[in-house]
Order: structure tokens, then sequence, then C-alpha cells
């Protein structure tokens, strides 16, 4: 039961992930980028991984030292849960990272191999995305930058930045 419930945690956020990447200015894409609970269903799955083990998991945290952490991924649905939690995590940064890529107007052609990252490398590929993101904010002058910051997230790609 362990290994499928870390298989589902995958294929519950692969729908989302492939919205983002594949489908990028189509409106519903925003609309559900825009929702966190498109992780509901990943953290149900890292809910049943993550009770069984509770105990170990508290320990772990509460007090955080490597052999803690180390014997609680030796536990099946210890490492199911930790890794439920990563794709839950990394689900939501690449919605947030999706949605401040369309407010700035960066292009999809930009934005789909660095979401491909973010599910492989999240904490590469979100350092990439914050210079990515400096650089644009940078780039808008006056007050196009500060209407920029507060504009609606409903232009699509590739756009530009609101004026």
């Amino acid at each position: 039961m362990t290994g499928f419930l870390f298989e589902l945690s995958f294929w519950l956020a692969s729908p989302i992930w492939l919205l983002l990447v594949f489908a990028p200015n189509w409106p519903t894409t925003a609309r559900i980028a825009a929702s966190p609970l498109t992780v509901v269903p990943v953290l149900i799955v890292y809910l049943a991984l993550a009770i069984p083990v509770l105990p170990e998991l508290w320990a772990a945290v509460s007090s955080p030292d490597i052999d803690g952490f180390r014997d609680l991924t030796l536990l099946a649905n210890g490492a199911g849960a930790i890794w439920t939690q990563v794709i839950a995590w990394d689900l939501l940064l690449g919605q947030w990272m999706y949605l401040e890529a369309r407010r700035l107007g960066m292009s999809p052609l930009v934005m789909g191999p660095l979401l491909v990252l973010t599910i492989l490398l999240s904490p590469i590929a979100l350092l990439v995305f914050l210079a990515l993101r400096a650089a644009k904010t940078r780039s808008a002058t006056g007050s196009a930058g500060r209407a920029e910051a507060s504009a609606p997230y409903e232009r699509p790609y590739g756009q530009g930045p609101a004026a």
C-alpha cells in the first residue's frame, strides 16, 4: 500500500504540472494555478503515509538531527511521507512561479523548461527563477513597474507586463 501511495502522490500532481507546462495560456490553467486547493489530494496521501509513523516523524522534526531523519527515511511510510510533502510543496512553488511569470509577461518558452526543472530540482529552479524575476522586475520602469506589482493575473504569457 505504501508503494501505491508513494506513486499516487506524483500522479495526483501531474495534471496540474501538465497544464502549467503545456497549456500555460489556457484560461483554465490560470484559474487552477491560482488555487492552493490543488495540493489537497496530495496532502491527503501525505496524511495516509505520515499518520502510521507520526511518533518517528514528530521526533525527526521536533528535535532535528541527521540520525533521526535517517531513521525516519528508513521506514517506507516515513520516506513516502517526506516525498509526498516535497511533491505538494513543489507543486505550490510551481504554481506561484507560473503566476509570477504570467504577471511579469515572461515567455512560456522560458517558463516551460523552468517548471520542468522545478519538478526535478526545485531549489535550483527557484534560484534561477528568482534571478530571472529580479532581472525582469529591474527592467520595468517608473509607474509601469509599480502598476505591474499590483496587476491581476489575467494576462496571457508573453503579452508583457502591465503598462
